[in-house]
């Protein structure tokens, strides 16, 4: 264990996202249905995918992979947070700790990156129409996906790695239902301000880098609608863009209100209802956004549905 030779931790226990008895069931089954939701949502939409031809073109691939980042980083949280609602001590091993950190932030920060990469081919199927399928080739999209989960591998190695040098001398209940930096950071007895600026630099990075990505494509974006003659094709072109922008809005404006403050101004209880929203509330409503507001994806739904109910 990476923690032997400086820490007398070997176990934390989730302090969960309450103490009252009183909401542990009603949160329980809350979150189990939230869980439920967000595997039934993005398993159908990765199968709806996979299944049907004409969904095989850039901007479902990358949606197929952003549906498995959100089924992933979900999973890698909520049984664990479920556990904290009906035992008296929710127990995680300090190998396991660092092990759901590590996921946790390699999805969180390919989900970053995905997100622009989605923004990108917006951009070049509104700008660059005539040139789409050459620019957004498969080779392309393999190497741009490539991108966002090497990116997300070496940023969570960078994350866990400044965790690892943390020492924890004796007190382990850790005030959150999940392990994340800011509470273990909190928890250890020798962090300093280097490490706090590691992990504002490293979530700056994944984070600012993407949102300049998007609002440089929307930027692009918004100028070649502003060019389109027929109001008709500008309504188009919005709807095109309406479910990935509402993604990023919901996803973005919550992890920064999370991470990018210093902990000071918002308490660490408080905090925890910041990283329900985008660690939770936001992958079960990716895929209720995008297929609810896609005309593709509803018709292949229907067709899917149709093979089934016939067969």
């Amino acid at each position: 264990m990476a923690a032997d030779n400086t820490s007398s931790v070997t176990e934390f226990i989730l302090a969960g996202l309450t103490d009252q008895p009183g909401l542990q069931f009603p949160l329980f089954f809350l979150f189990l249905g939230f869980y439920v939701v967000t595997m039934v949502g993005n398993l159908g939409l990765i199968t709806l995918i996979g299944l049907n031809s004409k969904l095989h073109i850039p901007m479902y691939f990358f949606l197929f992979n952003l549906s498995f980042i959100d089924f992933s980083y979900s999973s890698a949280i909520i049984p664990k947070m479920l556990m904290s609602f009906v035992s008296k001590k929710n127990i995680i091993s300090y190998t396991g700790c660092m092990t759901q950190f590590f996921f946790f932030a390699f999805f969180i920060i390919s989900e970053c990156f995905i997100l622009s990469a989605m923004a990108y081919d917006r951009y070049v199927a509104i700008c660059k129409p005539l040139l789409y399928m050459v620019t957004m080739s498969p080779q392309v999209c393999v190497f741009l996906l490539l991108g966002v989960y090497g990116v997300g591998f070496w940023g969570a190695i960078g994350h866990t790695c400044n965790i690892l040098f943390l020492t924890f001398c004796g007190e382990n209940l850790l005030h959150h239902y999940m392990c994340d930096y800011l509470p273990l950071l909190e928890l250890s007895c020798n962090s300093s301000y280097m490490n706090t600026l590691v992990v504002f630099t490293l979530v700056a990075i994944a984070i600012g880098v993407p949102i300049v990505t998007i609002f440089l494509s929307y930027g692009f974006i918004l100028s070649s609608i502003f060019h389109i003659s027929s109001t008709e094709g500008r309504s188009k072109a919005f709807r095109t863009c309406s479910s990935h922008i509402m993604a990023v809005c919901l996803f973005f404006g919550s992890a920064a209100f999370a991470y990018l403050k210093p902990p000071a101004i918002l308490p660490l209880e408080q905090d925890k209802v910041c990283t329900v929203f985008y660690t939770i509330v936001v992958p079960m409503l990716n895929p209720l956004i995008y297929s609810l507001r896609n005309k593709d994806v509803k018709l292949a739904m229907k067709k899917t549905l149709g093979r089934i109910t016939f067969s």
